[in-house]
């Protein structure tokens, strides 16, 4: 992979990356009941600089030295990114949502931890597809980039409702934290029970297969 296709692929991937099913319903738990697209925003680019950041820390020295993040680790790491998923599902589902975002701390720490759940597959991509480490090095950066565009816009996106009529915005709010409530905990147990049980992270000799 050369510099361009990477400078581009890596664009593109990092938004699509952004619209997986555990990192929608996490975020979506964060920013319902939000009623400023653009704080809804600005909370989807704090997932994304958090996210950013493990991968270029983590995803980038696996890259650098051409080694693959050990199985068991990561697995743990995938693991501990379900029951954040869980968590954040239940909490959703029975404390009250606030009507303006006034923090990005959690969302940066949300996609810090699914970054790093995501450093070892990201890596084997990488070390599978770059012939330089200049192209690894631009193909990251560029994957981080589109990750934190595609959040920023899904987050946005997700805050439209609330400019709906007051009559319905305050129903409108309380269904949709309640379906990222229960997506967020169906997808997080079915991450865990996946982890745990068919690839056998507690087992004698896990078998990992990178989703």
């Amino acid at each position: 992979m050369t510099l361009v296709p990477a400078l581009t692929l890596g664009f593109v991937l990092g938004m699509r990356h952004a619209t997986d099913a555990d990192h929608i319903a996490a975020i979506g738990t964060i920013v319902a009941g939000g009623r400023s697209a653009r704080r809804a925003g600005l909370v989807g680019a704090a997932w994304g600089v958090g996210h950013s950041a493990s991968v270029l820390l983590v995803g980038g020295t696996l890259v650098l030295l051409r080694l693959p993040m050990p199985t068991r680790v990561a697995m743990a790491l995938e693991f501990g990114a379900a029951l954040m998923i869980v968590g954040l599902g239940v909490r959703s589902l029975f404390t009250q949502a606030p009507r303006e975002i006034a923090s990005h701390v959690r969302p940066l720490v949300v996609g810090v931890v699914h970054g790093l759940a995501g450093s070892a597959v990201l890596a084997l991509l990488v070390i599978g597809t770059s012939s330089t480490a200049v192209a690894a090095g631009v193909y990251l950066v560029c994957f981080c980039a589109g990750t934190i565009a595609g959040m920023a816009l899904i987050t946005a996106l997700l805050a439209v409702p609330a400019h709906l009529q007051p009559s319905w915005a305050l129903t409108l709010d309380r269904g949709v934290r309640i379906v990222a409530g229960v997506a967020s905990v169906a997808i997080g147990l079915a991450m865990a029970h996946r982890l745990g049980v068919r690839d056998g992270l507690f087992g004698a000799a896990p078998t990992w297969t990178p989703e």
